[in-house]
């Protein structure tokens, strides 16, 4: 299913929020900012199969800014990751218990 660009961006900047948030740890600043530019990398440049993640052929995407590492968790998960599941992202980084 596609969906459009803006669509995709929004829920990454969602995701990203939630995510950020309930871990009370993180930056929202890279996901907010690079959810437009990520989206098209992803959707219009970039080669890759989600069903088949160690396909040999497919193209790398390198994110050296640990900080904004939800922008990835959210593409991997809403183009259909399948080890990238809504509870892998509910469960970033949980929070420190008492």
């Amino acid at each position: 299913m596609s969906v459009p660009p803006l669509t995709m961006a929004n829920a990454i900047r969602a995701l990203s929020m939630d995510a950020v948030h309930r871990a009370k740890s993180g930056h929202q600043g890279l996901p907010l900012g690079m959810a437009d530019v990520a989206t098209m990398l992803w959707t219009k440049a970039l080669k890759y199969d989600a069903s088949d993640p160690a396909w040999p052929d497919r193209d790398r995407f390198v994110l050296s800014a640990g900080h904004g590492s939800m922008l990835l968790y959210a593409l991997l998960h809403l183009t259909g990751y399948a080890a990238m599941t809504i509870d892998e992202i509910r469960a970033w980084r949980p929070p420190p218990g008492p």
